[in-house]
């Protein structure tokens, strides 16, 4: 885990993304990935009474459905301090252990970059 400060811009678009969903849809929760190809897929928290996912693991669902075949990044706009285990492992799951996860506040600030590898 390290915190980062300066991101590359397709980095930093991914961030931008999740800030969007998140306001957009007024939801705790904001993400965003980035696909091999470099597509991205956007999505918001999902509370419903028989779903509740992350906005994360929604993104990486999405990713999945379209078709992605790895990642290269994900974010997250959120006022936690931490991830669920269940986050980082979806995004493992599809991009492996070295795809970044960055966790960012509501104004876009990157708190953290993480990795499980």
């Amino acid at each position: 885990m390290t915190e980062s400060t300066e991101l590359p811009p397709e980095d930093r678009k991914i961030v931008t993304l999740a800030r969007s969903a998140r306001a957009r849809n007024g939801v705790p929760e904001g993400a965003a990935v980035r696909d091999e190809t470099g597509r991205t897929y956007v999505a918001g928290t999902v509370s419903l009474d028989s779903l509740q996912l992350s906005a994360l693991r929604t993104a990486v669902a999405m990713a999945v459905a379209s078709g992605a075949r790895s990642l290269e990044a994900a974010a997250v706009v959120t006022t936690a301090d931490t991830l669920p285990a269940e986050d980082h492992t979806a995004v493992t799951d599809l991009g492996g252990p070295e795809t970044p996860v960055l966790r960012a506040t509501p104004d876009g600030t990157v708190q953290q970059t993480h990795t499980t590898a």
